[in-house]
C-alpha cells in the first residue's frame, strides 16, 4: 500500500488498534525508514496524547444516579445513568471519525467536541456527588411531592442544613422553548428565595442541587415554577411542585 492509502490508519496504529493488512503495511513502511509514515505516526501519537489527557480523571459510583432517581420510583430502564461513559464515548467518537475521513483539518473541531463532552461529564459527576452527599447526610430532612394526583410531577426534596437542597423528580417534561424551571426555598412567613435554574431530561427526570447552608427549621417548603430563561427574582407562575418541609425532631442529647 502507498502512504496515501494508509491515511486514516495512523491514529489506530498509534493506539494499538490497527487491523491487518494496514498494521503490517505501516510497520513495513516504518522499518524501511519511510519519512512520510514516520511523520504521520509522530503526529498521530501526539494527538492521542492530547485526547487522552483532555478529560479529568473521575471515578464515581456507576450506580449513583440510579440510586438517587430510584428513590422517587423512576423506572430503571428510563434512567440516564451513563454520564461516567461520556469521556470514553467522546474519545472513541473522535477516532471513529478519523478512521473514516483521515483529514487533518477536522482534528481541531473533533478535539474541541471531545473536550466539551469531557467538561460536561465533569459537571455531571460533580452534581451527582453533591446529591449523594445530601441524601446520605445524617441530618438531612426528606419531603415528598406529587403523590395521590393524576400524572403530576412526582419526587422528593432533601434538605441538609450544611450541604444544601436536592430536588429529584420524575414526570416533569422539559420546559418549552424560552422557559426554564426555577426552584424556590420558601421560608416560613417570608418571601420565596431563588434556589437555582434547571431543565429536566428528555425522559422527564430531573435532578437539581442548590449548594449552601439552609435554615431547615425556618423553611416551610420548597417549590418549582416555570419562568422565562434567566429566571426571576420572585415567582411569576403557579408552582408545579410544592414540597412541605416537615419539622425536625429534637436534637439528640
Amino acid at each position: 500500500m502507498s502512504c496515501e492509502e494508509l491515511q486514516g490508519h495512523y491514529e489506530l496504529y498509534a493506539m494499538g488498534l490497527a487491523e491487518e493488512p494496514e498494521r503490517s503495511e505501516i510497520r513495513e513502511h516504518l522499518d524501511r525508514g519511510c519519512e512520510v509514515c514516520m511523520a504521520e505516526l509522530k503526529r498521530a501519537r501526539a494527538l492521542s496524547a492530547i485526547v487522552s489527557g483532555s478529560a479529568e480523571p473521575a471515578e464515581p459510583s456507576l450506580q449513583l444516579r440510579r440510586r438517587i432517581l430510584a428513590s422517587v420510583g423512576v423506572e430503571r430502564q428510563r434512567l440516564r445513568w451513563w454520564a461516567p461513559f461520556w469521556g470514553v464515548a467522546a474519545v472513541m467518537g473522535l477516532f471513529a471519525a478519523l478512521y473514516f475521513n483521515g483529514r487533518e483539518r477536522d482534528f481541531a473541531a473533533l478535539l474541541a467536541s471531545a473536550r466539551q463532552q469531557a467538561r460536561d461529564q465533569a459537571i455531571e459527576l460533580t452534581k451527582l456527588n453533591e446529591a449523594f452527599a445530601i441524601v446520605n447526610g445524617p441530618d438531612t430532612t426528606e419531603a415528598s411531592f406529587g403523590q395521590g394526583q393524576p400524572q403530576p410531577p412526582k419526587g422528593k426534596v432533601f434538605v441538609n442544613p450544611s450541604q444544601g437542597v436536592l430536588l429529584v423528580a420524575s414526570n416533569l417534561p422539559p420546559a418549552r422553548t424560552g422557559k426554564i424551571y426555577e426552584m424556590w426555598i420558601i421560608p416560613k412567613g417570608r418571601m420565596p428565595v431563588p434556589a437555582g435554574l434547571f431543565q429536566s431530561a428528555g425522559d422527564g427526570t430531573a435532578l437539581h442541587v442548590q449548594r449552601g447552608p439552609v435554615d431547615v427549621d425556618a423553611t416551610g417548603a420548597v417549590a418549582v415554577t416555570v419562568e422565562n430563561e434567566g429566571g426571576a427574582p420572585q415567582p411569576t407562575s403557579q408552582p408545579l411542585i410544592v414540597a412541605a418541609i416537615p419539622p425536625r425532631g429534637p436534637a439528640p442529647r
